[in-house]
């Protein structure tokens, strides 16, 4: 199994208003943060912050290509991006311990932190379909190119791991700089991995193995 370092290739923050990130999605373009209290905002290509929504954001966060979805305490919320209004809610599986929250296949993937597992779970009716299994505390979750991707963050060591979908098999590792803990994870689409920097405020990018960035990643201090 591939086990290298992870190459930060982007920093962002602290920033204004953020003391904390609990999970990261990304809807094309915005990377939308989970800060507890409220969803912040940040163009990946300026840096800047832009809007806030005042919603309970206590964990990962998911954007089906329409509507964001949040975790927040043991629920799963379902908010309009435009006008911060929530339209629905389903029972997360973790019950209250969930961390991590990806989109893909029409479904829903929640990470269960210290019941280290993730879910795949039914959007409409919160029905767990599949769970697999892992050996780590589950701190975020995202999906690219077919690929799952999930974080951990135990003590002071985190890593980025892509494991087999169907078993749970860990099949490359990115191991993080010794303190730099991951809270949410998600791809860009692309080349990048965006990753919540938990009590720093800070947002970092990582390069996804076998791809490489073309331009200047901004790096703010």
């Amino acid at each position: 199994m591939p086990r290298t370092k992870a190459e930060i290739v982007g920093e962002y923050g602290p920033l204004e208003g953020v003391t904390k990130i609990n999970g990261v999605s990304y809807d094309g373009q915005r990377v939308w943060l989970a800060t507890g209290d409220a969803l912040h905002t940040l163009d990946p290509a300026t840096g800047a912050s832009q809007r806030a929504i005042d919603v309970a954001a206590h964990a990962g966060t998911a954007y089906d290509g329409t509507h964001l979805f949040q975790i927040a305490d043991a629920r799963i919320q379902k908010i309009d991006p435009a006008t911060g209004v929530v339209l629905g809610s389903i029972p997360a599986p973790g019950h209250g311990e969930d961390s991590g929250l990806a989109w893909a296949e029409g479904t829903l993937w929640v990470g269960h932190h210290r019941g280290r597992r993730i879910y795949q779970v039914d959007p409409e009716t919160g029905v767990v379909l599949r769970t697999i299994e892992s050996n780590r505390f589950v701190t975020g979750v995202t999906w690219v190119d077919g690929q799952l991707w999930h974080a951990t963050w135990e003590g002071d060591e985190s890593e980025l791991r892509r494991l087999d979908p169907q078993t749970g098999a860990v099949v490359e590792s990115l191991e993080m700089p010794a303190g730099v803990g991951v809270s949410g994870l998600e791809s860009d689409g692309g080349d990048r991995f965006f990753c919540g920097g938990g009590g720093s405020g800070r947002l970092r990018t990582v390069l996804r193995p076998g791809r490489r960035v073309d331009r200047d990643e901004p790096r703010h201090p």
